[in-house]
């Protein structure tokens, strides 16, 4: 069917991943090759299990009782990819009167946005970089895609969090940081920012999959550094 969508895993009860807890879906496919990804298991669209939006509700519905003050959030992969699939879902989360999250790179088609963003409460977005350049080389994305995104939600006013990784030698300075609020003054449907330590808890996929990993032998992010970035973030965006 034409919805049919194509998952890679199911978390039953997540807290990180949007407000309250939350029925986590992880799609598989993800047509962006950022250099410090976690989930290269994710990243072909050959794989995945075939589900129906409304097979992946009832499965939901189980959980109800928990996510009474949470919801369901989307991630990948790129949920974006899979754009009838999810606003088919998401549509029939909102008949149960459940809360729905975005998790999302911002790279989609018009089109296939604005059906996702007609069914969302809530988008988390990840905002890799400030420029086009940093977006080319690390991920191998358009930024104005991600931009033309980003002003779709927040012309729906949509309210949105703002999530970074922050990996030394790439994004972690305070001029980062002042470019990252500096590009959201554009959008004041932003409600938080989320900075996150990079981390290389992927390795093992990585040599499972046999795919070289770019930075393996970059230090992670020290509790020191991420400290001092977020205390840089205004008191309304934490």
């Amino acid at each position: 069917m034409a919805d049919t969508g194509y998952i890679h895993s199911f978390q039953s009860m997540g807290a990180v991943d949007g407000p309250g807890l939350r029925f986590v879906v992880f799609l598989q496919g993800c047509p962006s090759r950022c250099i410090y990804c976690h989930n290269p298991d994710t990243w072909e669209f050959s794989g995945g299990t075939p589900w129906e939006p409304a097979e992946v509700v009832r499965k939901i519905l189980r959980y109800r009782l928990y996510l009474k003050n949470g919801g369901v959030t989307v991630t990948g992969g790129e949920p974006l990819a899979q754009p009838g699939f999810v606003a088919e879902l998401f549509r029939l989360l909102h008949a149960e009167g459940i809360h729905t999250a975005l998790d999302t790179s911002g790279i989609g088609t018009p089109e296939g946005i604005q059906r996702v963003l007609r069914h969302t409460d809530l988008v988390l977005a990840d905002v890799k970089f400030c420029t086009e350049a940093a977006y080319r080389r690390y991920c191998a994305m358009d930024f104005g895609k991600v931009c033309r995104f980003l002003d779709a939600v927040r012309d729906a006013a949509i309210p949105m969090w703002v999530r970074r990784v922050v990996v030394p030698g790439l994004n972690d300075t305070p001029e980062d940081i002042h470019a990252l609020l500096s590009f959201l003054t554009a959008y004041p449907n932003t409600q938080k920012v989320e900075l996150l330590p990079f981390r290389k808890l992927c390795l093992e996929k990585y040599e499972s999959l046999g795919i070289p990993f770019p930075l393996r032998d970059t230090p992670e992010l020290s509790e020191s550094v991420l400290s001092m970035l977020s205390a840089m973030l205004p008191p309304h965006l934490r």
